[in-house]
C-alpha cells in the first residue's frame, strides 16, 4: 500500500463507485475489549457483514474519515481506542463485490465501544448491525469481508499478547 500511495496515483475516489478504480477508504472497528467483539454492519450495497467505515474524501485525514462516518453511519462519537492509538491497525487492498467492482485500499482503525452503547445505523446503508466474539464464526466464510479472516486473527493475537486478556 505505501508503494501506491508514493506511486503518485490518485488516491481519492473523484466519482462514485469506480473513478479511480483503486481509491482509499477506512473501516473501523466498534471493540468491547472485555467482551471480545466487534460490531459488523450487514452492508446492502456489498451485500455481506463488514466493518463499518467509508471512503476518504479528496485530501481529507483518514481519521477524520472514521470520525464522519461513524457519525453518519451510526450516529456515534468516534473515541479512538486507547490501547491501539488512532493509527491503522491493519491495511488491506481488496476487490469490492457488485456491478461497479474496483479496488479498495483500505486503512482498519480501532475504537473503544461496548456492546450497551446506543447505535443508529443507516437504513440507506444497512440491513442490520450485530456484535460478533472475536472466536464466534468462521471469518473465511463468504458473508464476511474477504480480508476479516486476516484482521481478527491479528486482533485476537494481539489482544492474547496484553496482560489482562485470558483467550478462551
Amino acid at each position: 500500500m505505501t508503494g501506491w500511495v508514493r506511486s503518485g496515483e490518485p488516491l481519492f475516489r473523484r466519482h462514485a463507485p469506480a473513478d479511480p478504480p483503486r481509491h482509499l477508504a477506512v473501516y473501523f472497528a466498534l471493540l468491547d475489549e472485555r467482551e471480545r467483539s466487534v460490531m459488523l454492519v450487514d452492508h446492502l450495497k456489498a451485500n455481506c457483514w463488514l466493518l463499518p467505515g467509508g471512503h476518504v474524501d479528496e485530501d481529507e485525514d483518514p481519521r477524520h474519515t472514521v470520525v464522519r462516518e461513524a457519525a453518519e453511519e451510526l450516529g456515534v462519537l468516534a473515541d479512538f481506542h486507547s490501547r491501539f492509538g488512532d493509527d491503522p491497525f491493519f491495511l488491506s487492498r481488496t476487490w469490492t463485490r457488485g456491478h461497479h467492482s474496483h479496488v479498495d485500499m483500505t486503512l482498519w482503525f480501532i475504537l473503544e465501544a461496548r456492546r450497551t452503547d446506543p447505535v443508529l445505523p443507516d437504513p440507506r446503508e444497512f440491513r442490520s448491525v450485530r456484535w460478533y466474539g472475536l472466536t464466534e464464526v468462521n471469518w473465511n466464510s463468504d458473508v464476511y469481508d474477504p480480508q476479516m479472516h486476516r484482521f481478527v486473527a491479528k486482533l485476537d493475537a494481539w489482544l492474547a499478547r496484553t496482560a489482562d486478556y485470558t483467550p478462551t
